[in-house]
């Protein structure tokens, strides 16, 4: 190490402190240092520097030049605060946190040789003491401090944080009691009374379920006592909502030991009995459910438990709760966003590993995703499912994604039970300060293999010799209580057996229960809804609006403030839609912002999020608009709440340039909200392919799995307007694949007025669904895509549109299509001037209306050839779905053959196909 890198760093606070004094007695200083000031005043004087920005710069070229005026006394003081810096900087490197082995040597170490002293030295007294907290001190006795603070149980990474204040708040707290934890004898007795929790819990499923899988938390026991002593201050700091995402490592444990789920009930799920619920729910493995809970603290504090539901894509989850707790904060917690706590338990291989914690980690700071700081722990197992974290990453720590935005990271040893309750209640006390983000890394081991199945010796033969001699957690703490004279050997028994008769009793009472009991996901919110039934979905709603009420709208939406400056096409955006408003001719973009007005006025609340929505990736939604001089933001929608014209409040975010996670945050965010209409829209519809773990295993099976109900919508931008494979298809085929059961809706509207309607049906349910949309392109400016005033006052959704101009007594042949298409095939056949051909719009394609298109057949009586005809290539779009779904009558495929890239790259080459398709209808 440079023997002066301390000096841009060093503590400008002990300087002042002595620079003070100097002020106030020269005398008083020792020689040497008065000579130095003496100077510094000098330089103050010539360059009117400021003090924080002379001192380092002075001191450099005092002590880097080797300057004979500064006495070898102040030089040793100044290699002492070097020392001192560089173990607040690097003394987690050499941090005794591995409970297992010893680290890999780091060098150049913290010997004092590398900082300008030498073993003379220790026996000296050094007023630099005083910036650790210590009186005037021997070396000897500052090293001991400092080992004590910074290399023991916990090592703290901090010192890269940007911000003076949490630096010098770490520092301060670090050095309180050497960050040595100080715990009462009752809060000693919890700490093993919770440890004895963890690791009973654990024992007794291995005996009584030999072989089935669990994933144990055995190695990193002590998680259920950090967690329990968390919960319990963050109550005591005002926190009233807690939302914990995890995967399935320990997972059981933290339900039954810190959500207080009934054993009972997993016991009934580890027996495999089949689910006290209606044939359409299939439920999930134990280790994937989630629970809702209230906990009444010890100090008689009530806070609302959440424990998300997870699939084993393992860190999917992170975005979700992300959105859960955003969701909690705006409707509960509008005045402090702190009073609602996202914890984030990681894997050691996953943190590092998987994309998604990027983009949820980049949310942190972000107007429309903050959450006021999120806790993360790695359950760090040094080895992830069977490869070692030499494969895992390529950075030194799993947890080295916290320092892209400054957060601090705690590593902890997880056999140092004190030492790992200390850092958890470090950790919220941070997070409650700041706002920030905080990693503890938890610094543990896993006792078996991946699954209690798996043999860990095929890949790790050493590790897993010395975890076979390992005492756990409980047995070590009780130890060190034994030895503190705080418990009797008896104790721990005691305590062990009470635990495990309780559940003994509740394993038996399990036994004569004939079904599993799955308690709903936060009741509280989701209260009078219910659950739909697939005769449900298909029934009508309302979503009629007073002519009124729309022309109370739309004059709010389309008046600019007189005294703000706009530039001319902002102005003439805004006039064209009141004068087109005036001539009862409503455009897409208009109809979406009079569907959001009128849900607003209504009572619910609107969000949307993604990439460039404020103005709509193709500039027809302009729903914030920016003051030419300022960029001031007006928004006529959050007005509509500020004039008394509507009760709800609306929410639009530009989203960071991610799909997984502002798709898992979107849906974490309805599932918590069910009263608001939470959009995301893809900037091009294919966009969703970097998002299809959140389609594929939360939006389309979540309540078959997990009994939640989420009414998030989709937007995706789709259709051939001959711009390549990538801005053509949004893969209507893969949505309608996951389609069954009634799980969500699938529509691609045609009409401004049906889009209205689509978006206040999604609300006026009594229940919710995920809705998919694939929005047009094209049909944002096109002169046939217009609807009336009528049609949104007083219309409803058309699941079918049938032709509006074909005469039935004509018509030979029947066309059914789906989307922006049909105007293509209206084109033509106009051109044509064919009248026998009917052109029918599904317009919702699942679930599929198939008693309106059985009415609609029985119109067409003369009809003797039926047609489905797609844009997209055979192998793609709905032509797949429709083939397995629509048999009511003999029909023919007419489109595109199949290919392997959904549209060419050539415009030339689409066009022609696109041409000859469109052709083939009417041969």
């Amino acid at each position: 190490m440079d023997k002066y890198s301390f000096l841009n760093a060093a503590s400008t606070a002990y300087f002042g402190d002595l620079y003070d004094k100097y002020l106030e007695n020269p005398d008083a200083v020792e020689p040497s240092w008065r000579a130095f000031f003496q100077g510094f005043d000098f330089a103050q004087e010539q360059y009117s520097t400021p003090v924080e920005e002379a001192v380092p710069v002075m001191v450099q070229q005092v002590v880097g030049n080797e300057n004979p005026a500064l006495s070898e006394t102040v030089k040793k003081e100044f290699a002492v605060l070097s020392l001192i810096n560089g173990y607040r900087t690097y003394g987690h490197l050499f941090a005794q946190i591995n409970p297992l082995r010893p680290r890999e040597p780091y060098t150049p170490t913290l010997a004092i040789e590398n900082y300008g002293l030498t073993t003379a030295d220790l026996n000296t007294t050094f007023d630099a003491a005083r910036e650790i907290g210590l009186a005037p001190s021997p070396l000897s006795a500052i090293i001991e401090a400092l080992n004590t603070t910074y290399c023991k149980s916990i090592g703290v990474e901090y010192q890269y944080i940007h911000n003076p204040q949490e630096r010098d708040w770490f520092t301060k707290r670090l050095q309180q009691n050497h960050n040595k934890p100080q715990f009462s004898k009752e809060e000693k007795l919890q700490i093993l009374n919770k440890l004895n929790e963890a690791t009973s819990f654990e024992n007794f499923l291995h005996t009584k379920y030999v072989g089935q899988k669990r994933f144990s938390l055995e190695g990193n026991d002590a998680l259920i006592a950090g967690l329990d002593f968390m919960v319990e201050a963050a109550a005591e700091q005002g926190v009233k909502h807690v939302v914990l995402g995890m995967a399935h490592r320990g997972r059981l444990n933290v339900l039954a030991n810190v959500f207080g789920k009934n054993p009972k009930d997993i016991f009934s799920e580890f027996d495999g009995k089949d689910y006290e619920m209606d044939d359409w729910f299939d439920g999930d493995v134990k280790y994937h459910l989630g629970i809702t809970t209230q906990r009444t603290t010890r100090a008689g504090k009530t806070v609302d438990m959440n424990l998300v539901p997870n699939p084993s894509h393992l860190e999917s989850v992170d975005a979700v709760v992300g959105g859960i707790t955003r969701a909690k904060q705006d409707h509960y917690c509008q005045e402090n966003f702190r009073q609602a706590l996202p914890i984030i338990i990681h894997g050691d291989a996953a943190v590092s590993g998987q994309g998604i914690v990027y983009e949820t980690v980049q949310m942190c700071g972000l107007r429309g995703f903050t959450n006021a700081g999120t806790v993360h722990i790695v359950i760090n197992n040094q080895v992830g499912f069977t490869a070692n974290f030499a494969d895992s990453r390529s950075s030194l720590y799993c947890t080295d994604i916290a320092k892209m935005n400054d957060s601090p990271v705690l590593h902890v040893n997880a056999d140092d039970a004190e030492a790992v309750v200390y850092t958890f209640l470090l950790a919220i006390d941070y997070r409650q300060a700041f706002g920030k983000d905080v990693y503890i890394n938890l610094f543990g081991y896993r006792k078996y293999g991946h699954n209690e199945g798996d043999e860990p010796r095929f890949t790790q033969p050493l590790l897993y010799k010395i975890i076979s001699k390992h005492d756990n957690p409980r047995n070590i703490y009780a130890q060190k209580l034994i030895e503190e004279g705080l418990i009797q050997q008896s104790y721990v028994a005691e305590i062990e057996n009470a635990y495990k008769a309780t559940l003994d009793a509740d394993l038996e009472a399990s036994r004569r229960e004939p079904l599993t009991i799955l308690k709903p996901f936060m009741q509280t919110e989701w209260q009078g809804f219910e659950i739909a039934s697939p005769k449900q979905m298909l029934q009508k709603v309302d979503t009629t609006i007073s002519k009124g009420k729309l022309d109370t709208i739309a004059k709010a939406l389309t008046e600019l403030p007189a005294d703000k400056p706009f530039i001319s096409k902002v102005k003439k955006i805004v006039a064209d839609r009141k004068e087109a408003y005036a001539h009862n001719h409503i455009d897409w973009g208009m109809a979406e912002l009079l569907a959001y007005g009128s849900l607003l006025t209504e009572g619910y609340d609107v969000r949307i999020t993604g990439e460039d929505v404020q103005r709509g990736t193709f500039s027809h939604r302009h729903a914030v608009l920016k003051t030419e001089d300022t960029e001031e933001e007006i928004c006529f929608l959050q007005d509509l709440k500020a004039k008394q014209l509507a009760t709800g409040t609306f929410h639009i975010y530009n989203s960071l340039l991610s799909e997984y996670g502002v798709l898992g945050y979107e849906y974490g965010y309805a599932m918590a909200s069910p009263r608001t209409l939470t959009i995301w829209e893809a900037q091009f519809g294919d966009f969703s392919n970097g998002a299809q773990i959140m389609i594929d295993q939360y939006i389309c099976c979540g309540e078959d799995k997990w009994k939640v109900q989420d009414g998030l919508v989709m937007l995706l931008p789709h259709g051939y307007e001959g711009q390549g494979a990538e801005h053509s298809s949004a893969r209507i085929e893969r949505y309608l694949q996951l389609c069954a059961e009634n799980n969500m809706y699938v529509a691609n509207c045609t009409t401004p007025a049906n889009f209205f309607h689509l978006l206040r049906r999604q609300m006026k349910t009594t229940f919710r669904k995920p809705l998919v949309i694939f929005t047009p392109k094209s049909l944002l400016r096109h002169p046939q895509v217009i609807s009336t005033v009528e049609d949104l006052a007083g219309g409803q959704f058309q699941e079918v549109l049938d032709d509006p101009i074909a005469k039935a007594q004509k018509v030979k042949r029947v066309v059914f299509c789906s989307g922006r298409y049909y105007y293509d095939l209206y084109a033509e056949r106009e051109k044509l001037g064919r009248d026998d051909i009917a052109l029918v719009r599904i317009e919702q394609l699942f679930p599929l209306p198939l008693t309106q298109l059985k009415t609609i057949i029985a119109k067409y009586k003369h009809a003797t050839d039926f047609i489905w005809a797609q844009e997209e290539p055979k192998n793609m779009g709905a032509y797949g779905y429709m083939l397995m779904n629509f048999d009511l009558v003999k029909w023919r495929y007419v489109g595109t053959p199949a290919y392997a890239a959904p549209a060419s790259g050539s415009h030339t080459r689409d066009r022609e196909r696109h041409s000859k398709a469109i052709a083939a209808v009417f041969e």
